[in-house]
């Protein structure tokens, strides 16, 4: 990496722009820029410390907050599942609930459905139409 595109990648994290914006710009990975703005202080927890503007959670673009809607914290739906897949314990499921099978007698969880009856499909089909067959 030269000392002009260590320069533009300080210059255009100050702006918020993104890894991968910057890395397509530069002709880097996006990773590289990634660990050189690591190694400097320019993670977007710095960034958002920086100015008062609403950034991305993930990569620290800056997010344009539409009137009458629920504030977004991530600026795409890629940095919204990267970010949920790093961050697991981060993740307060709710509606989890336990039952046992109407058919089978196993116990099993199903998230956000709390009037199940049955672990699976093929336990369903057995118990309602005997066996699985085609009618």
């Amino acid at each position: 990496m030269t000392g002009e595109q260590k320069e533009k990648i300080i210059r255009f994290r100050s702006m918020g722009r993104g890894y991968a914006d910057i890395g397509k710009e530069l002709g880097l990975p996006k990773d590289t820029v990634k660990s050189f703005c690591r190694r400097n202080g320019l993670t977007s927890a710095d960034i958002l410390a920086t100015d008062n503007k609403d950034r991305c959670r993930e990569c620290g673009v800056e997010i344009k907050q539409r009137p009458k809607m629920k504030k977004q914290v991530f600026c795409c739906k890629a940095c919204r599942e990267k970010w949920w897949a790093e961050h697991p314990e981060r993740i307060t499921q709710k509606a989890v609930y336990e039952f046992t099978c109407a058919k089978c007698g196993k116990p099993f969880t199903a998230y956000g459905n709390k009037k199940r009856k049955y672990c699976s499909h093929e336990c369903y089909i057995a118990d309602r139409f005997g066996g699985g067959g085609n009618g």
